[in-house]
This record gives C-alpha cells, sequence and structure tokens, in this order.
C-alpha cells in the first residue's frame, strides 16, 4: 500500500471510489453537499500531481437499474464549482464500451465520473467481473469512501486486487477517517468518555460492550436510556423501551460494574405528553415519569452531570444524539453536550463525533469546526467501534 500524500499521479489515471451518496430534492438539487465537499482535497492533489480522475460512487437504492432519480450525472454541475471550474465530463454507464471509451478519451488534469454503479446489481454483490471491468478504467486504485468501507461491494472490497499494491491507497479523507477512530479505540488519553444515544440498545450492543474494554466513562442517552431505566425498576411511562432487552441492559450494567467503567444514566428528562413539536412538556425525575408521558429530552439535572464527566476527559467520543433534536422544544439537552465537548476539545481534549445523527447535531449548531474531528461514516464508524474488521480497509492493507 502506498501512502497517497507521497505518491505522485503525474501520467496516471487515478479510479477514485467517493462517497457521493448526497440527498437530492425533487428537482434532482443537491440539499447538502458535504460528502462531495470531503472528496475535494483528495480530487486536487491528483490533478495538481499532473494526473487524471476516474469518479464512482453509488447514490440512493435503486430498486430496478438505471432511475433518473438516482443518476450522478445530476451531481455534475456542482463539482465542477467544487473543483474551481475543473472540465468534469460524464459517463452514462460505468463498465462497458461506454465508460471505457471515456476513461480512454480522458486528458491528464481532467475528470469523469461515472454513472451510478449500483445500476448493476452486481456492485452490491461484491462480484469480480464486474470489479474487475472497473479497474480497465485506470492505472491507480484510490478509495476515499468511509462511508461505504463496511461494505464488501465490489467497487470497494474487490477491486483493489486488480491493482499491484504500490497501486492502491486510501484517499486523504479516508486516511483521515481511519487515523482518528484508530486514535481513540487504540491510542486514547485517559480519562476517555463515550457518549452514546439513540433509540434502540439493540443498535448499540457491540458497541457498548467493545467499548468497555476501553472507555472510563459511558454515558447512555437517547430512547435507549429509557430500556436500561425500566431494567432497574424505574416507572418510565410511554417513553421508549425495548421490553425484550431489559435483561441485556441489566447484564450490561453489570457488565461495566464489574470492570469498572462507569456507566451513566440520565437521572431526569424532559417529558412530553405527546410525540410532536406542540405537546405540552414538563421536567420530570426518571425515577418516576408519570404515566402518559414520554421522555423526549435528558433534564438539566443529567446535563450538569454528563458536562462534569465529559469536562474532565482527555479523549471524547460522541455517536447519537440524547433526545429528538430535530424537534425544538427537545434539544437543549444535545446542544448542551455539544457545549460541553466543544469546552473540553479547547482545553486540550481530543473529540470524535460520528454517526449520521450526532453529526447532524454538530453541523445544526454550528460546532462542527470547534471539535477535533467528524466523521463521515456513520455505519462505518459504527462497526469500527464495535471491533469489526472493515472490508473497505481490509482490501487495501492486504
Amino acid at each position: 500500500m502506498s501512502k497517497f500524500s507521497d505518491y505522485s499521479f503525474r501520467g496516471h489515471k487515478a479510479v477514485v471510489r467517493v462517497d457521493f451518496n448526497v440527498p437530492l430534492n425533487e428537482k434532482y438539487e443537491i440539499t447538502d453537499d458535504t460528502r462531495m465537499r470531503a472528496a475535494v482535497p483528495t480530487i486536487k492533489k491528483i490533478l495538481q500531481d499532473g494526473g487524471a480522475v476516474i469518479l464512482m460512487s453509488h447514490l440512493g437504492r435503486p430498486k430496478e437499474g438505471p432511475t433518473e432519480k438516482y443518476s450522478l450525472k445530476h451531481l455534475v454541475y456542482r463539482l465542477v464549482k467544487l473543483l474551481d471550474g475543473v472540465t468534469v465530463k460524464f459517463a452514462e454507464d460505468c463498465i462497458g464500451p461506454v465508460a471505457e471509451e471515456a476513461a480512454s478519451n480522458l486528458q491528464m488534469g481532467e475528470v469523469l465520473l461515472l454513472e451510478n454503479l449500483r445500476f448493476h446489481k452486481q456492485e452490491e454483490k461484491g462480484d469480480a467481473a464486474f470489479a474487475q471491468q472497473l479497474a480497465k478504467l485506470g492505472d491507480v486504485y484510490v478509495n476515499d469512501a468511509f462511508g461505504t468501507a463496511h461494505r464488501a461491494h465490489a467497487s470497494t472490497a474487490v477491486i483493489a486486487q486488480y491493482f499491484p499494491a504500490d497501486a492502491r491507497m486510501f484517499g486523504l479523507l479516508m486516511e483521515a477517517e481511519v487515523s482518528n477512530a484508530e486514535k481513540v479505540l487504540h491510542n486514547a488519553e485517559r480519562p476517555f468518555t463515550a457518549i452514546l444515544g439513540g433509540a434502540k440498545v439493540s443498535d448499540k450492543i457491540l458497541i457498548i460492550e467493545n467499548l468497555m474494554e476501553k472507555a472510563n466513562n459511558i454515558i447512555i442517552g437517547g430512547g435507549m436510556a429509557y430500556t436500561f431505566l425500566k431494567a432497574q425498576g424505574k416507572e418510565i411511562g410511554n417513553s421508549l423501551c425495548e421490553n425484550d432487552k431489559l435483561d441485556l441492559a441489566n447484564e450490561l450494567l453489570a457488565k461495566a460494574k464489574a470492570k469498572g467503567v462507569a456507566l451513566l444514566l440520565p437521572v431526569d428528562s424532559v417529558a412530553a405528553d405527546k410525540f410532536a413539536e406542540d405537546a405540552s412538556t414538563q421536567a420530570v425525575s426518571n425515577d418516576n415519569i408519570p404515566a402518559g408521558w414520554m421522555g423526549l429530552d435528558i433534564g438539566e439535572k443529567s446535563v450538569q452531570q454528563f458536562g462534569e464527566v465529559i469536562g474532565q476527559s482527555k479523549t471524547i467520543l460522541w455517536n447519537g444524539p440524547m433526545g429528538v433534536f430535530e424537534m425544538k422544544p427537545f434539544q437543549a439537552g444535545t446542544k448542551a453536550i455539544a457545549d460541553a465537548i466543544v469546552s473540553a476539545t479547547a482545553k486540550g481534549a481530543f473529540s470524535l463525533v460520528g454517526g449520521g445523527d450526532s453529526v447532524a447535531a454538530v453541523n445544526q449548531f454550528g460546532l462542527a469546526d470547534k471539535v477535533s474531528y467528524v466523521s463521515t461514516g456513520g455505519g462505518a464508524m459504527l462497526e469500527f467501534f464495535e471491533g469489526k474488521e472493515l472490508p473497505g480497509i481490509a482490501a487495501i492493507n492486504a
């Protein structure tokens, strides 16, 4: 494996797997280009070296082959703008004569965007012949799509074997993602605090178990906290609860205690009489949430307790919001935790925010540039912290 920043792309055509899975509105306009912007430094470095770039990505989940709604041609205009007017060509297929002709006609200093990989079923099946056809388009392979690194797809895990070891590498985004994640998982300065939110314990079981081996403190917020609270025999009213996971929640609490890890649950909530922006709300103790009411955010005492722990931490991982932050009455807890992470970072802590909702939260509150690193890969980041080997990373390292 070569190191991207040391490699000279002069005279090379680089096949670059990017994650351009961006949201489009009904007019096919991009509503959030974060993922595209994240790939720009990698693309620019190849062009500045005197190379050419062949970009491949998926978009959405097309079921039946080519669909207008999921065509990558809608991204060309934004790509030209992000690359300061560089020539961006578009191939109406990602393999076969159309793609091969476009790639062979590509001049150094130009970019070619291939049509959606998922218009071919072979992409998600990890088909070797399909991967080989993609590999034919260039002479260097760069994987810069951390968001799909946990999928064993043709363009992320299979294609790498068709390039020599010194002509396959991570792009700048992928390099940063992997090194920041490894820093937290394997080289965390202590105290290390993990903050986990989200709706379901079942989604976070593996990450909680793996982090128990690494973290000093695990803070639990969001909907999944109520499953833990009910497991402890507390009244949680109509709050979200996975009744089939109560025994598991108690096992996790016992395991944390045995390992000397502080597993912190919220002590109070902002409760609502319905799941809606215009609900009536009240502050309640989590020992006894009134019947008919549901906790939709952590309360002030929890914010204070969690804030103190975060403030004393040297390494912080945040995955998942503390409440239904998309609704204004229930965003104070998530915002307060974000602020606590920002102030700990300002004092020298290393903070990594990963997972779709917590990333959306730091962006919404305008705090993304005040934490150490914001990960672009939701599912991939989660699986990395669960301790799994990601196929997209393993393929480059092979």
